[in-house]
This record gives structure tokens, sequence and C-alpha cells, in this order.
């Protein structure tokens, strides 16, 4: 699992409002209590006086024998205090004859099993897990949209039977759910050994790419990977801030971390920004950087791997053809078909 600092900074200020909030309840609970219960008031406060007092004086420099002794009568000191019961026992049968539940005034936590903070001896906590989930849906800028398109909801009978491609002799469905095929293979065994971690789908608009790019993501995510998602736009004028020092220093470097650090990142539409030699040369860099890393890419493009080599240059298309999976995507634009099947 991929996580970078500012990452599990998010994660452990959810843990810290968590605690503030439930402390809030507890207040809240036990002035409602003491109000209902006077002698519940009475009875904490003087097995609070007493602790206190014990505390002193064990750390008096003269460690009498009086001392020692207040110390060793505690308990039956707080037995005394709660009218011959344990004082748990007495805070719980005062509770539960004011119709109270019993356990109205214990500690109140979010997760019990690891008293919100996230940890279960040296391991993080099931719900640990959970909040970086979440935070990875909400990073990725894809939240939303996941909860639509996804490999559950990837149709391939959207794709005609009729429609034959001349390269392989396969019909659109065909192609398109072996493609699906693939990049559900490629995520069920993300980021094990031997199995490639690039995969580029080419072809034309409005045959599904995005959408086959979002079904990743959202396996991938749901299995505690960081993704994050770029409009190739988006991404290139991020990196133009950053080497032209046009962004804030704090986004700047968040973004790069976010870069560098995530599991996945997903580059959509990659073609359609505005070329120049920076592009270029900050493409070339962000692949070898992460193919360096072992971290993994998934790029959708109109741009076929030749046309990639004539839009930036032969060595990115050299690495594209080395490192990534190629899916070919074929068919006619299935937003109309989806439009006329809807009405």
């Amino acid at each position: 699992m991929g996580i970078t600092n500012s990452q599990y900074d998010a994660v452990m200020r959810v843990y810290e409002k968590r605690r503030i909030d439930n402390h809030h309840v507890e207040e809240a609970r036990r002035t409602e209590a003491y109000e209902a219960i006077p002698e519940l008031a009475q009875l904490d406060r003087a097995v609070a006086s007493l602790s206190v007092e014990t505390v002193r004086k064990s750390l008096a420099q003269d460690q009498s024998r009086e001392t020692a002794a207040f110390a060793a009568s505690l308990h039956e000191r707080m037995v005394e205090a709660a009218g011959g019961m344990e004082p748990g026992q007495r805070r719980r049968a005062l509770l539960a004859a004011h119709s109270f539940p019993e356990d109205y005034l214990d500690p109140v936590y979010t997760c019990p099993d690891c008293k919100d903070t996230g940890r279960i001896g040296s391991k993080h906590c099931h719900c640990f897990e959970k909040e970086l989930i979440a935070l990875f849906y909400t990073q990725s800028g894809l939240s939303q949209i996941l909860r639509e398109e996804n490999f559950d909801t990837f149709d391939p009978e959207c794709y005609r039977t009729d429609l034959i491609d001349e390269k392989t002799g396969k019909s659109s469905r065909q192609i398109m759910t072996a493609a699906l095929q693939t990049c559900r293979r490629f995520a069920d065994e993300y980021g094990s050994e031997d199995r490639k971690r690039y995969l580029m789908l080419t072809g034309p608009t409005g045959l599904g790419k995005t959408f086959l790019t979002h079904c990743i993501a959202k396996e991938l995510i749901d299995k505690g990977r960081s993704v994050i998602y770029y409009s190739a736009g988006e991404l290139f004028d991020l990196l133009a801030k950053d080497r032209f020092g046009r962004a804030q220093e704090d986004s700047e470097e968040y973004g790069q971390e976010m870069l560098s650090g995530c599991d996945l990142l997903i580059i959509d539409d990659l073609g359609t920004e505005l070329m120049n030699s920076f592009v270029g040369t900050a493409f070339f860099q962000l692949l070898n950087a992460r193919i360096a890393s072992g971290k993994g890419i998934v790029l959708s493009t109109n741009l076929s791997p030749l046309e990639i080599g004539r839009v930036y240059s032969d060595r990115i298309s050299s690495r594209i053809m080395e490192h990534f999976i190629l899916i070919r995507v074929f068919g006619e634009d299935i937003r109309v078909r989806k439009r006329i099947r809807k009405h």
C-alpha cells in the first residue's frame, strides 16, 4: 500500500477529530447524568478526591508510613465512599435506577477495537484501512463517478456484433469484451510479482476507454491502493506550474508528493493537451521516474503508439512499447447507442 506523509497526516486528523467529538459526547452525558442523579456526582467527586490525594502524597518528598498506609487503604476508602460497593458497580446501579444505560458514562469510542487510535499493537486497525480508502476515493477525484462506472456496470452488449475489425476479423463486442477482461486481470493482479503495472488504452473517442480506467481505479482503491487521476491537460498544467513557479508552495509539494507516491497514476486523454517541448520532456521524465520506482501508470489516448512517437518522441514510444500492456479499442461511439437504448 502506497501512502504518503500527507495522506497519513490526513487520516490521523480524522482520528483526532473523532476523539474530540467523542469527548464532547462524554461531557454532555456526564452533565446530564449529574443533573438527574446528584448522588452520582458526589460519588465521582469523592473518588476523584481520594485519587488526587493519594497521588499528591506519593509525590511528596517525605515518604512516611502514613503516606504508604493512605495509599494502601485507597481501595477501602473508595468502597466506603461508594456505600460499601465497588465505585464502578455503584455508578452503574445508580444509572440503572434512574433509567440510564449502565454504560452511559463509559468512554465513547467510534472504534472500540483501537479506541480511536488507528492502531492495535504494532498494526493498523481495520478502521484505519477504511479511512484510508475513503481518503483515496476523495483524492482520486473520482468518488462520485466510480459509483456509476465500474466493472459491474460495464456492459459489452453496448457494442455491435456486426461491426467487424478488418485487422483482427473480430467484432466490436468481441474486442471490447477482451479489453474488459484484460483490464480486470490487470486490476486483479496489480502488485503481484512479475506482473506489468503499466497499461495503455488506445483508440477513437467514445468507445469506453475512460470508463475502463475508472473500472481499474475503483478496483484498486477498494483494495487499499492509492490512485490519482488526471486528464493530460490538468497534469501537464500542474507540472508546468511546479517547473515555472506559478503554484503555491504547499500545493506544489503536495502535487509532486502525490505524483511520485501514489500506487497508480491514471492519465486520461493523452494527446489532447497543448503540446510543446516542456510537455514532451516532462512526460518522459514522469514515465522514467514511475517505471524506475515500480509505480503503475494507466494511459488512455486517441493516439496509436506510432502517433505517440511522432507527437512526443521515439524514446517515449519505445518506453511504452517495452513496458506497457497495449489495448486497442474498436467500434462506434457507444454514447449514441446508449441514448437510443435508453429511450
